[in-house]
């Protein structure tokens, strides 16, 4: 799975002794997504706690709204596009780096769409193979590629210092045109697109993919850029998280598939959210941020006076239209 940021499936939240969760797509694929959905537990858990929004932007920043709130929980920049998810994830500080997704464009008249990367798998002796083949090119640019998994390599060069590159969230099933990196600063990353899809166009590695049926990797992605500041927040670290972002409902989403997105809900409420309705009603702190494609709101508990919980108790219990706030 290609991801820009460090994402937990709820099975591993709990475990994983965080003091904050974020659920990203919590919005919805479609307006009829949330038609007749029960989720008893996430509804009692939203009436006991307080909300204030923690990110306000729009669908169209390069960083989502989960993304950004993650970067701000762990002491990271979390400026849209330039938040330095691959740095971190090596714990580079000496320069900037980013991710680089190989990946299938097919490309139209009047579209150029990026296909999910897990639609078009790699093997890691192909990712090996692709990366020893496209290293050179980039190199001349002064850009080192390594190896880190089949749909993801680490690229560190100066390029990467502030240029503001888009997520795989914001490009997946998508046309790409929107989310190209600034002309100017995004030069270099441009040329090698189009020199990279001359050279695999005919290359004999798509040759052996299209004997196996198999759609060729004509493009890569840039995300995840930016240098990480020294020395690194601890919170910035993957000891010192207390911060968990969930996947659960991010495939579903970003496929558009309502059903197994409400699926997933009900999953959701079922496991996560009925154990944080249990420490809220046991009176432990809860953090819960709920993400969608515009904005994060954070629920948590709030201490209220007696005439505030006597209100509490008698005032309707109404579910928030999570499909517009978010």
């Amino acid at each position: 799975m290609s991801l820009t940021a460090p994402l937990l499936p709820a099975a591993h939240a709990l475990a994983a002794g965080a003091s904050e969760w974020i659920v990203p797509y919590a919005d919805g694929p479609a307006d009829n997504a949330w038609a007749d959905l029960p989720l008893p537990h996430l509804q009692a858990l939203l009436a006991a706690l307080s909300p204030s929004p923690v990110v306000q932007g729009s669908e169209f920043d390069f960083s989502p709204p989960h993304e950004r709130a993650l970067a701000r929980a762990m002491g990271l920049p979390d400026t849209p596009g330039l938040i330095p998810w691959a740095a971190l994830s090596v714990q580079e500080t000496a320069q900037a780096c980013a991710f680089i997704t190989p990946c299938h464009w097919h490309i139209g008249a009047d579209h150029v769409h990026q296909a999910d990367p897990a639609a078009t798998p790699l093997t890691e002796e192909e990712s090996q193979q692709l990366l020893a083949l496209l290293s050179p090119w980039f190199a001349d640019d002064g850009i080192a590629l390594q190896y880190l998994q089949p749909d993801l390599w680490l690229a560190r060069g100066n390029t990467f210092e502030h240029l503001a590159t888009a997520s795989m969230d914001r490009v997946q099933n998508r046309d790409v045109r929107p989310w190209f990196p600034d002309a100017t600063q995004g030069a270099v990353i441009q040329r090698l697109q189009s020199e990279v899809q001359m050279l695999l166009y005919t290359h004999v590695f798509n040759d052996r993919r299209a004997a196996l049926g198999q759609q060729p990797i004509n493009a890569f992605w840039v995300h995840g850029s930016g240098r990480l500041p020294a020395p690194v927040p601890m919170a910035g670290s993957q000891a010192g998280s207390q911060t968990v972002c969930i996947d659960d409902l991010r495939t579903p989403a970003l496929q558009g598939n309502v059903p197994a997105w409400r699926k997933a809900w009900q999953q959701l409420d079922d496991s996560l959210i009925a154990q944080l309705r249990q420490r809220a009603e046991r009176g432990e702190p809860v953090r819960l941020t709920l993400s969608g494609e515009r904005n994060a709101v954070q629920w948590v508990n709030a201490p209220r006076g007696l005439i505030d919980k006597i209100k509490h108790i008698f005032a309707p219990k109404r579910f928030p239209n999570l499909r517009d706030m978010l």
